[in-house]
Parts: structure tokens; sequence; C-alpha cells
């Protein structure tokens, strides 16, 4: 039985960047991937950059053009990943079905065969799943999505529905609607986005109704059937309790996604799991055995590429360096939802700020205020801070607007810095810019 320092099972970031780490110390590695499609994990095949990549060419290339780009940038990016662990003479790339043995050994599958290995350390990067809702006929009809899949469509659906109206689902209802698709999403709640302030939510909405979404909120889906090779009947239960039913194209699931362990064995190693089925692991990211320890998506929380590569610092540090990193002082962590114009926050907001009983102060600034707004074009949407009225701190941001995903980072450093409203109030931005935007912003306190 061959023996390594560390085994990874899963490409993703944080595992690939250990694996570097533990080769870079003269370690031996091996790294077990399933599927030769998935060399440098989700972000790279499946999610962040194909998305990101459609969303950034609609209204600039027709739909099948877009598709073609995106194919060509992620096939770029997962040969370099590949390349750049396989051409590393102390990692071991293997494409194969892995799951655990016991504590230390791990058995792969593939068509050459089945091999057990054993690993000093062994570590899971293996990520999320979309979650599959429990609709009546959703298990046999044709053209029913998920968000990789349909990225993988040639042909643009004229007409979508879209189950699920929290972050995905926006993310791609923005997108097919400046393709030109009409969109319908269906959203189980009364408003999008529960975990943003419904002034913030219900901007968003009214930017996307101006799109040509088209919303219906306390809405059930009930089934779907295909009515023939190209259409689907969405059958629902709407907000006033009647039965109504909508002929698409297609039909997108945007219902969440779980951690992706299905395979893994992981009882037989001893590794807990919650009632979500996520991994459990300690503020170092160790399982219930401390020399297995679980990266990304797959142990539950936040699911962001940036998230698993802080793991991989976190692990790093707990492996082979003084242990001062956890998953206790992150600090504040921002993200992006990448509708047109993008929505971006940090921190907390206003409503999850009086809930932890601050006294606070609130600013806005509308986009249309900000000259470099006028010179993009795009004058939709809102920038909001939230302070502590006491200290001055900043307690939270959202920005609505275009480049938000960029100025979102300051705001970030700030927070985690311990500055008041008035140092970015104060500070010297370049000219024209959406970033010097946050003068008049937090100035506004």
């Amino acid at each position: 039985m061959k023996k390594y320092d560390a085994i990874m099972i899963g490409f993703g970031k944080g595992a690939k960047t250990l694996a570097a780490e533990f080769a870079k110390q003269g370690k031996k590695v091996a790294m077990i991937e399933k599927s030769s499609k998935m060399y440098g994990g989700t972000c790279i095949n499946e999610g962040c950059i194909p998305s990101k990549s459609l969303i950034v060419q609609a209204g600039k290339r027709t739909f099948s053009d877009a598709i073609n780009k995106k194919e060509e940038i992620t096939s770029i990016l997962r040969k370099k990943n590949f390349e750049k662990l396989n051409q590393n003479p102390n990692i071991d790339v293997i494409t194969a079905k892995a799951s655990f043995v016991n504590t230390h050994v791990i058995s792969y599958e593939n068509e050459k065969g089945t091999k057990e290995i054993y690993g000093d350390y062994l570590f899971v990067n293996t990520g999320s799943v979309p979650i599959i809702p429990n609709i009546q006929g959703i298990e046999h009809t044709k053209h029913i999505y998920v968000s990789a899949d349909i990225m993988k469509e040639k042909e643009q659906p004229k007409t979508l529905a879209i189950i699920g109206g929290g972050y995905i689902g926006l993310e791609f209802s923005s997108m097919f609607a400046r393709y030109g698709t009409q969109v319908t999403v269906f959203e189980y709640g009364d408003r999008l986005v529960k975990r943003e302030d419904e002034d913030i939510a219900l901007h968003i909405q009214q930017i996307l109704e101006r799109q040509g979404v088209q919303f219906e909120f306390k809405s059930n889906v009930l089934s779907v059937e295909n009515v023939n090779d190209s259409d689907v009947i969405v059958t629902y239960k709407n907000k006033d309790g009647n039965i109504q039913q909508l002929t698409v194209n297609a039909v997108l699931l945007a219902t969440g996604r779980k951690a992706n362990t299905d395979g893994l064995h992981l009882e037989q190693a001893g590794v807990e799991t919650d009632a979500r089925g996520a991994i459990k692991v300690n503020r170092y990211l160790q399982t219930s055995q401390p020399h297995i320890y679980a990266m990304g998506d797959v142990k539950g929380g936040l699911q962001f590429t940036y998230i698993s590569l802080d793991d991989y610092r976190i692990v790093k540090d707990h492996i082979f360096g003084d242990k001062k990193r956890t998953t206790d002082n992150r600090g504040a962590i921002p993200y992006s939802v990448f509708i047109e114009p993008t929505f971006s926050r940090v921190g907390m907001s206003e409503e999850e700020a009086k809930n932890e009983g601050y006294e606070i102060k609130v600013a806005k600034l509308a986009v249309s205020a900000i000259p470099r707004a006028h010179v993009n074009e795009c004058k939709e949407g809102v920038l909001k801070a939230i302070a502590d009225a006491k200290t001055d701190k900043i307690l939270g941001c959202v920005l609505l607007c275009t480049a938000s995903e960029e100025m979102i980072n300051f705001v970030q450093l700030a927070i985690n810095l311990g500055l008041k409203t008035s140092d970015i109030a104060n500070h010297i931005f370049t000219h024209p810019t959406m970033s010097e935007a946050l003068n008049d912003l937090f100035g506004n306190f």
C-alpha cells in the first residue's frame, strides 16, 4: 500500500493550494478528483467563472457565442490547474472516486480498478451539490436544470422558470433576462433575499423587474411535466391559493446547495456530520478525527471560493505555523451577487445591528448622484452604510451599483481595521471612479 504525507479528496480551492504547500515542503501528496472535468474545483468549472463569463457577455454576444467563450475560458483554467499539480514531482493526481476505508486509508476506484492508499493527513474538499426539491415529476421531466447544467446548453430558452429567489436564482434571472429570455421566478417567501434589509430587497426586485423579470411571491410549485419535446408545464399555487400553470422552455432549480459527502463513507473513518449532512469541524477545521480536516462548502457555512482559500490558510497555519489563525478571527466577510448592477455587502444589515442591541445611524446615497455612474450609463441602485452611533465605527455596508464587487473589499478592510465613518469620508480616492462615492456615502452620517 502506497503511503502519502497528505491525501486530498476533491480538487477545490483549499485542497489544491494546500497540496502545493505540502509539496513545497517536500511532502508526498495524493490529489484525488473523481472527474477530469472538475480539475480546479466547482468555481472554475461549474460556478463562479462560467457564470460570471456569461453574465459579463450578456448584451454583448449572442447566447450561443457566450457559451462557446465560457467553454474556452473554463477549459484553459482547468488545464492550468491540472498541470500545476500534475507536473509537481511530489504530487500524484488521481482521477477516481474516493471513499474512506478507515481513519487513515482511502480507497479509490476508476477504470483501472480499485486501490487503497494511506495518508498521515487527510483533507476533504469535495464542495457542495444542488438540493433537488420534492416536486412531482421533477425526476423524469426533460428540460429541468441545475445551474451547472443550464450553462452547458447551446440553445437559449425563450422562456425560463426559476424555482427559488435566492442569490443564485437572482443572478441567473438577471443574466437570462439580459439575453432576451422571458424569466419568471417562483419564490416561496413574500419577498426576495430575507437576510437583507427589506428596503434593499425591494430595490433589487424593482431593478430586476425593469429588466423584464417577473416574480411569483408566496408561490408553491406543485409539479412539472413535459407537454412536448420543447416545453415544460409548471403547475403552482399562487399567493391567493389558486392553482395556476405556466408553460416554459426550461426550468432552473435554484433551491440551495448541500454538502457533497455521498459515497465518501465518512462513518468508516469516524468523521461526524451535522443534521444537514455537512462535516463537523472545530475552529481549526479539524473533524472529529484530528488528522482529518474539511475545507470549503463540504463543512457547511458560507459557500464561497474565497472561504475555501482562507480555510487553506487556517489549516496551513495549524499544521505548519503558530496555530493563531482560526475560523473565529476571519473578520468581516464580504460577498457579491452578480445581478446587473452588482449587489455587494459586508458586515451587519440594519436589522441585524438593531437585533444585536446597537444604537445605530444609517446613511444612504442614490447611485444617480454619483458622477461616474452617469459616465457608465448605469444610474440604478443605492449605497447604504450602518454605523455605531456611539463609537462611529462601521458595522456594515451595502453597495448596489456597478463595480460594487471591487468597492466592497475596501469597506471590508476598513471594518476589520476598526476604522470610523469619518476615515472613509475623508479618504482620497481617484476620480472619476465609483469608489469615490464612498466619500459621499460615509460623509452623510
